[in-house]
């Protein structure tokens, strides 16, 4: 599609270049074979001028979108003309939940609470209750308040627990709101029967086991050695820096064993190892700010 709009945008320079060069052309004060010369070199002067000028002043990429629209490799591009659907016709409710993930993608969290709960609106006045769907309008809120289970999140996540007792990110989140209230019993309950549900090769099942051994040790319920754990993690991730979760779960720990220093030090590596990972930076920097380490 590129060639297509260059292709355009050169007729229309030689287009322009042609009435510029008329005047000479039908000039009689010369013989033709010199109007033609001039009026060729007129044309190419202006070709040269103007296409080096769009090249290196101009931004081609806006004129072949303009004439493509936006590419399926553009997310931004696709979420903004989403929204702008949505706009037209706000009574689509899989278009909301398409959108609300749209802008978790793009790691704008508010907006996607409210494009949820635009989708749980709707689906409420045709009286259906989904549990994914409020579960997801409780992460969004979760994210958008920088990790902190608020009062409108833990709603939605008993709502959705309400309807689908085994919702796995309900009960995760929810564990954690009881976990920070201090009712620690209630959390690892929750906890421990989501383990129990959650595959071996699932990607959340190793924070989910970090949890509650932390949790436990809180509780003094004999959990395994704590500070051998910790330092096995550190270790895994000097070999795979790239590990967001587990950078998360290296913070959190040293946070909880009251190591204030190695924590801000884990997380200062973690911004150094993720700086090409906004979504999972975005995500440890959401921790930190949880575990008071940033204000």
């Amino acid at each position: 599609m590129n060639a297509v709009f260059f292709l355009i945008l050169f007729a229309l320079a030689l287009i322009a270049a042609g009435f510029a060069a008329w005047p000479l052309w039908r000039r009689k004060t010369r013989p033709p074979m010199a109007r033609a010369v001039l009026a060729l070199a007129l044309t190419l002067l202006i070709l040269g001028i103007g296409g080096g000028t769009y090249l290196v002043l101009g931004r081609p990429a806006l004129g072949v979108r303009a004439l493509t629209g936006p590419s399926d490799t553009d997310l931004a591009g696709l979420v903004g003309t989403l929204s702008r659907k949505m706009v037209r016709n706000p009574a689509d409710e899989r278009g909301w939940v398409l959108l609300g993930r749209g802008y978790l993608s793009l790691n704008d969290p508010s907006e996607a609470a409210r494009s949820y709960g635009e989708a749980i609106a709707i689906a409420e006045r045709k009286g259906r209750k989904d549990a994914e769907l409020y579960s997801a309008y409780g992460e969004a809120l979760v994210r958008a308040g920088g990790g902190a289970v608020g009062s409108e999140a833990e709603t939605a996540f008993r709502k959705a627990l309400a309807i689908n007792a085994k919702d796995p990110g309900s009960r995760f989140f929810l564990g954690l709101a009881l976990a920070n209230r201090g009712k620690k019993d209630e959390a690892l309950a929750l906890w421990q029967g989501l383990l129990a549900d959650t595959p071996a090769n699932a990607p959340w099942r190793a924070d989910l086991v970090d949890r509650i051994a932390v949790l436990t040790a809180q509780s003094n319920g004999g959990a395994p050695d704590i500070s051998a754990m910790v330092a096995g993690l550190a270790e895994r991730l000097k070999q795979n820096p790239a590990d967001a979760p587990g950078w998360q779960r290296l913070i959190r720990a040293y946070t909880v064993l009251g190591e204030k220093e190695k924590a801000q030090s884990a997380l200062g590596d973690a911004r150094k190892a993720l700086a090409g990972d906004l979504n999972g930076l975005a995500a440890v920097e959401a921790e930190a700010k949880t575990l008071k380490l940033t204000d």
